[in-house]
């Protein structure tokens, strides 16, 4: 066997970190809150990248309906809603819905470094990053009734890595930086929307 020989596979493009024998990290920092049967199923981002080097799973439970939800959805155009000081520049996601965020067409951007591909009004959201560069995303963020006034909010991550060194550095960094920032991403809408009622 050659000299890091392990390291050169997980660096590999086309190799799949979640896979049980080589992931680095607990099944649980790629799979957040998610089912199995969450996970088996397609979501509009397997369009975009159908076969991800990685893909991340989060899900949380809403008390509030799906149309809410996915209003609050609506306002990532604006906002990353997750640790403002790291991703937002230090201003403050806003607290309240902006008018006419909710008006969606392809094309527009998303958190500033991703644009629409596609939607399901009042269900889904999916989107992808802008233009080439190391890091290949697609996202999708679905908004399901999950009881009667209460949803599910489910998301896929895909991602490619366009080199084997950005590869060999996001196995190692892509899924746990993920959890912590998608995470209060999703709790943080969860709170907005559950008080907007």
């Amino acid at each position: 066997m050659r000299p890091f020989a392990d390291i050169e596979y997980l660096a590999d493009p086309r190799r799949q970190s979640r896979l049980t024998g080589m992931s680095l990290w607990p099944d649980r920092i790629y799979n957040w809150g998610t089912t199995e049967a969450e996970r088996s199923r397609r979501f509009p981002c397997d369009l975009l990248l159908p076969d991800p080097d990685e893909a991340m799973y989060r899900a949380v439970d809403v008390d509030a309906p799906p149309a809410t939800l996915f209003r609050w959805l609506c306002q990532l155009r604006v906002a990353p809603y997750s640790y403002d000081w790291i991703d937002n520049f230090g201003r403050r996601s806003p607290q309240r819905l902006t008018p006419g965020l909710d008006e969606l067409e392809p094309g527009q951007e998303f958190m500033r470094i991703f644009r629409l591909d596609s939607f399901e009004s009042g269900r889904s959201i999916t989107i992808s990053t802008k233009g080439s560069g190391p890091v290949a995303a697609a996202v999708t963020y679905l908004a399901e009734e999950r009881t009667p006034g209460g949803s599910r909010l489910l998301v896929k991550f895909n991602c490619d890595y366009n080199s084997r060194i950005v590869a060999l550095l996001g196995r190692i960094g892509m899924a746990p930086g993920d959890l912590v920032m998608m995470r209060r991403q999703l709790l943080q809408i969860k709170r907005l929307a559950e008080a907007a009622g």
